[in-house]
């Protein structure tokens, strides 16, 4: 099982950026995935959440800027993250966990920095 993540990077305040995370090695269709994310000194905190059947949640401070997404033919979610600030300055981490057993699986984080 593997949980690839990528298109973290540099983007300035007031920009966007794309996260995806691909999975193999699972039925992808039968996981509810998720974004985490750690800042620098701070615990890992749950960003946006996806049930298998697509039900999407935000933490408060994403609202209205971060949506999750997933495509299921790809094994593939994504987080379209708009309106950057530096208080999203963070690592950035998918998960995905099987809606019956609960066994999670864990990707290897893709940092985002925003800059000016």
């Amino acid at each position: 099982v593997q949980l690839q993540a990528s298109g973290g990077g540099l983007v300035q305040p007031g920009g966007s950026l794309r996260l995806s995370c691909a999975a193999s090695g699972i039925d992808f269709q039968f996981y509810g995935v998720a974004w985490y994310r750690q800042a620098p000194g701070k615990q890992r905190e749950l960003t946006a959440s996806m049930t298998a059947a697509g039900s999407a949640n935000y933490a408060d401070s994403v609202k209205g800027r971060f949506t999750i997404s997933r495509d299921n033919s790809k094994n593939t979610v994504y987080l379209q993250m708009n309106n950057l600030n530096a208080e999203d300055t963070a690592v950035y981490y998918c998960k995905a966990q099987h809606r019956l057993s609960r066994r999670e699986h864990w990707g290897q984080g893709t940092l985002v920095t925003v800059s000016s």
